[in-house]
């Protein structure tokens, strides 16, 4: 028992030098790593049923990390806006929301997670170990944001340290900003992806699961060499079910169309959005 903790010591050792935090509280990160399928089997296998898992230092919470990864979301947010705010004076509202979009997306975290090890640190079921469940792009982004939210929690106890956000701030400057803001940067300079509202839509319907993105011409006018078209996008949920209209666009072709009605339906999105901590 007393070499698995050792173990259990020098692997929490190895993240937080890569993470560039030690914890004082490091039952926060075990929480952070925890995925619900390890923690249902735990719970069974001490009480016969599901149930919540207390932790130490006097918290009782699920004992999976799917709250943390909640908290985590919308630290993160946060300070990629801030990030992006204070490095780019001369962008728009709306290069900055499609920047952060990329920058917080799944796919974007999961790389992040990849590229510091975070899979090999994962406390996963035995079904969910089997089908590959270190490698999975969901199971790597939310707990990449779990650990954030550990990062801030942890660093939140402390009234001696740079305040709660300063080690998740140095994080995102080393690995979730750095050269991939600077690419997206250029290429948005450059025009390349300019204007690409669609794929900043659908980054943000995925990081928030509110379900995907349906384009449906509403209208077209005109005679054929100066056509016009109204496009309206609705969001579609996972269970199928077709939502209301999130916005409408016009453009002199069904693509152009389709981009303003992006563009809207992703202003007014974030503009609804709760505030962050």
């Amino acid at each position: 028992m007393e070499q698995a903790v050792i173990a259990q010591s020098a692997e929490l050792a190895r993240l937080e030098a890569a993470l560039g935090h030690i914890f004082a509280r490091p039952e926060l990160l075990l929480h952070a790593l925890t995925h619900r399928s390890q923690a249902y089997e735990l719970s069974m296998e001490s009480t016969g049923k599901p149930d919540d898992v207390g932790l130490a230092g006097g918290l009782t919470e699920r004992g999976d990390n799917e709250r943390l990864e909640f908290l985590g979301d919308a630290v993160l947010g946060v300070v990629v806006a801030e990030a992006l705010y204070q490095a780019h004076p001369d962008w728009q509202e709306g290069e900055l929301t499609r920047i952060r979009a990329q920058l917080v997306s799944r796919r974007h975290m999961a790389e992040v997670a990849l590229a510091i090890g975070l899979g090999e640190h994962l406390r996963l079921g035995k079904g969910e170990e089997r089908s590959g469940g270190r490698k999975k792009v969901a199971i790597l982004a939310n707990a990449m944001e779990a650990v954030i939210a550990a990062m801030y929690l942890d660093a939140g106890q402390d009234a001696k340290r740079d305040g709660a956000l300063e080690p998740v701030r140095r994080f995102a400057r080393m690995h979730i900003l750095g050269p991939a803001a600077d690419d997206l940067a250029r290429e948005l300079l450059s025009g390349a992806a300019l204007g690409d509202h669609k794929s900043a839509l659908q980054e943000h319907l995925q990081a928030t699961r509110a379900g995907v993105p349906v384009y449906l011409v509403e209208s077209e006018s005109g005679p054929d060499h100066r056509k016009r078209f109204q496009v309206e996008v609705r969001l579609r949920t996972a269970d199928g079910q077709m939502g209301d209209s999130l916005a409408s666009g016009i453009g002199t072709t069904k693509k152009k169309a389709e981009q303003e009605a992006a563009r809207r339906a992703l202003a007014l999105l974030v503009m609804q959005e709760p505030a962050q901590v």
